[in-house]
């Protein structure tokens, strides 16, 4: 195997798809990389490629120490293993070759608190840490991701000049920036992924409202989605969703959509950021829901037997007796998306906020918006939209009060109702554009039933109450009340 004259600039461990992609992604940017894999096929893999893909500065190890000692000094080394032991693992083998003030970089999805741990570890050996997020898929690692790189600042200094060119490229800039202390580029790298759910749910209930109540076919759906991507829905996931529904199956007849198991996986990002959201207090219901979708969508032997109990026990498929009129639903569910959309990234910016307070990151939500407008999986043309509601009032509280979000709501709420209105009088679920309307209705009254509850809790356990107009805390001996006003 070819090895270079002198030391490569960088080092990168863990050759799975992200892995291979993110090496060959620095290497044609004109960085020497080393590469190591425990097995070693990958690495002859990865060689390979970089030879096909223009002879590019990228040099195989079989052996962590020969491949630690091709590091220039001080040596930098990105690791994308599987979070949790596997990374531990990594850490323990490569650090017994690298020297003080050596770092190592963690590109997977990992919990915050677990860089933390390990951020303070191996800085009792002298080394440098960092938790980078990276969002893109196969082809943003290859091509340009979003890259959030959280923990020790002068660790980010060492690759600075790496970040700035591999990241993704748009008008503002490159989509990376040093996120803040500790595990805050993990945390970022989760929310993000918490919004991905959200996106990812609500488009799928565009589509099946679409589909269940319009009658769209999926040439209909492309030629929709298609052109929705070309207004304020322009996004990564609008454009992959019209690409989806154009591809024929290979194996049988009709499309490739329909033969897809109705059963969505997941990693565990999305129910980690619905943890936190309940850690912090935040309400993120949009969030949750697409988290619960999933569970659902799981049981899926469940719903075939249930489906046949109702249908036995005389449930009918409701229908609207009105005529659609497609062109209205159309335009409808794609205002109904969009104000749902706004609610599903407010949530996930509050979350963001409340943890920045919490830990002292002092993060800057603007700047959050701009690193994902290019290279991630929620890339929006929107997020230039979220930067500027920061740019305005970096304070503000939610996004739904920005001058302009209130009044792109107040433009949709309509339709937005009408979608959801028809949803449920047709049978079919909308749990994120549901908990996105439950949430803005919620958010925008002034006053809210909590008072009841709040009595109910001081009625059973005493927790007393406060009162609209004095001050103070209260307990009023309610069952003492009710007894004597029944005399």
């Amino acid at each position: 195997m070819a090895q270079p004259t002198t030391p490569t600039r960088i080092g990168l461990a863990g050759l799975a798809v992200m892995g291979q992609n993110l090496a060959l992604n620095i290497a044609e940017k004109g960085f020497p990389i080393s590469v190591y894999n425990r097995t070693t096929s990958k690495v002859d893999e990865t060689v390979e490629r970089a030879k096909l893909e223009g002879n590019l500065p990228l040099y195989g190890y079989h052996d962590p120490e020969s491949f630690i000692q091709s590091l220039q000094k001080p040596r930098v080394v990105i690791m994308l293993v599987k979070a949790g032991a596997p990374v531990d693992q990594t850490i323990k083998t490569l650090s017994a070759y690298l020297e003080k003030g050596d770092c190592i970089i963690d590109g997977g999805n990992e919990w915050y608190e677990n860089t933390e741990r390990r951020e303070k570890e191996v800085a009792e050996l002298g080394l440098l840490y960092l938790g980078m997020g990276v969002s893109g898929g196969e082809e943003g690692a290859r091509n340009g991701p979003s890259l959030m790189p959280g923990g020790s600042f002068e660790a980010y200094k060492h690759i600075e000049d790496i970040v700035l060119k591999v990241a993704a490229q748009v008008d503002s800039g490159p989509c990376v920036t040093y996120i803040g202390k500790g595990g805050s580029g993990n945390f970022v790298k989760m929310i993000h992924n918490g919004i991905e759910y959200g996106d990812m749910q609500l488009i799928a209930e565009a589509y099946d409202v679409l589909r269940s109540v319009g009658k769209l076919s999926n040439e209909e759906l492309q030629s929709v989605f298609t052109e929705w991507n070309k207004g304020e829905l322009l996004s990564f996931l609008i454009e992959i969703t019209a690409d989806i529904f154009g591809i024929k199956d290979d194996k049988g007849d009709g499309y490739l959509v329909d033969k897809v198991l109705d059963k969505t996986g997941m990693k565990g990002t999305g129910k980690w950021t619905v943890q936190q959201a309940a850690e912090l207090s935040v309400p993120a219901p949009t969030i949750e829901a697409s988290l619960d979708a999933r569970f659902l969508s799981g049981l899926k032997e469940e719903r075939v037997e249930a489906a046949k109990v109702f249908k036995s026990g005389g449930f009918v498929e409701l229908s609207t007796d009105e005529p659609i009129d497609k062109q209205k639903l159309i335009d409808d569910v794609r205002k109904a998306l969009y104000a749902a959309k706004i609610c599903s990234y407010a949530q996930g910016m509050n979350l963001i906020r409340a943890k920045s307070i919490e830990k002292g990151w002092d993060l800057k939500l603007g700047e959050l918006a701009r690193i994902w407008k290019g290279g991630c999986i929620i890339r929006a043309i929107f997020l230039d939209r979220i930067k500027k509601a920061y740019d305005r009032n970096p304070g503000l509280a939610n996004l739904l009060v920005d001058p302009e979000f209130a009044k792109e709501i107040i433009d949709r709420q309509s339709a937005w109702r009408r979608v959801v209105c028809l949803a449920i009088n047709s049978g079919i679920s909308t749990p994120g554009m549901s908990a996105s309307l439950a949430y803005f209705d919620s958010y925008r009254r002034d006053r809210l039933p909590a008072n009841l509850v709040q009595a109910q809790r001081d009625y059973f356990g005493a927790h007393t109450y406060e009162r609209v107009d004095v001050e103070g805390s209260y307990h009023t001996e309610w069952f003492k009340l009710a007894k004597q006003s029944r005399i």
